[in-house]
């Protein structure tokens, strides 16, 4: 299996898992709300809506197109601190955040933090 398939069932996983914790929406944010420039759009959209409406849309069209994929990324650990406050209720979804991020920059970012 190459890294697109790894890939795009790594971002299987999370939508599922998005959906699982009821945090997958079914409308989508304003259109203003998406062209926030700061990291993970903090001012304008909760972490989960940028994972659903900004980075796993983005990642997909790299898939399906065969476009190279980002060497350097690290999510995982905004994930680890947007879902702090429950985060055993959310292990599953930042573990498998982790994984995307080790598959496609090689490096794991949250060996320190954990």
């Amino acid at each position: 299996m190459d890294k697109y398939q790894r890939a795009a069932r790594l971002l299987d996983r999370i939508e599922r898992e998005l959906n699982c914790l009821g945090l997958w929406q079914a409308h989508q944010p304003p259109a203003e709300a998406l062209e926030s420039e700061q990291p993970f759009a903090v001012d304008t959209l909760e972490f989960h809506q940028w994972l659903q409406f900004i980075m796993i849309p983005r990642m997909w069209a790299l898939i399906d197109g065969q476009h190279p994929l980002p060497d350097s990324i690290a999510v995982s650990p905004m994930a680890a601190h947007s879902f702090r406050n429950d985060i055993e209720q959310h292990e599953q979804l930042v573990a498998l955040i982790r994984d995307f991020d080790v598959l496609l920059s090689g490096t794991d970012p949250l060996q320190d933090d954990v």
